[in-house]
């Protein structure tokens, strides 16, 4: 019997500690609700001056950020174009590097090839040249011969008619 005596007074106990748990939250609420309502009065009624000293402060400010804003991007532009310079030593650096590595393998460059274009186009232009001057020399030759042909026949035919 003793530990359910023990048991009741510590339920008494609890529902005590607990109504004055809800009681302090209740309390809490209400002030709570009290500061909200006295706060929504207070900004009614300062408000527009509120306001007013708002927009003053919000001049001084604006005129520090944009000071602040104006900074920030000169040192933008210093270091993009600080970056820029780096860039395009990399850049050079890096062709550079594949040049000679181009080289050792054997690679032509784009100018070596464009002058091996233009010997191959002048060696074609000599041997178109030379294959016309055979061609013109070779007619030449056949001429002669049909000349010495013709020249055999009419001697042939006469010799036939004196005969």
């Amino acid at each position: 019997m003793a530990t359910r005596k023990a048991g009741s007074r510590s339920r008494q106990s609890s529902t005590a500690s607990g109504s004055d748990a809800a009681r302090a939250i209740n309390e809490s609420a209400q002030k709570i609700w009290l500061a909200g309502l006295g706060a929504f009065e207070r900004a009614r009624a300062e408000g527009p001056r509120m306001f007013d000293t708002l927009v003053a402060q919000g001049k001084g400010l604006g005129g520090q950020a944009r000071d602040a804003a104006d900074q920030a991007l000169r040192s933008l532009k210093e270091s993009a174009s600080g970056a820029s310079g780096r860039f395009d030593k990399l850049e050079q650096v890096f062709e550079e590097r594949v040049q000679r590595s181009l080289k050792r393998l054997g690679v032509l460059t784009r100018d070596e090839v464009a002058d091996l274009n233009q010997g191959v186009r002048d060696l074609a232009d000599q041997m178109r040249e030379l294959m016309a001057q055979q061609a013109a020399a070779g007619k030449g030759a056949e001429k002669k011969k049909g000349r010495k042909r013709a020249a055999k026949r009419a001697t042939r035919g006469s010799r036939a008619r004196r005969a």
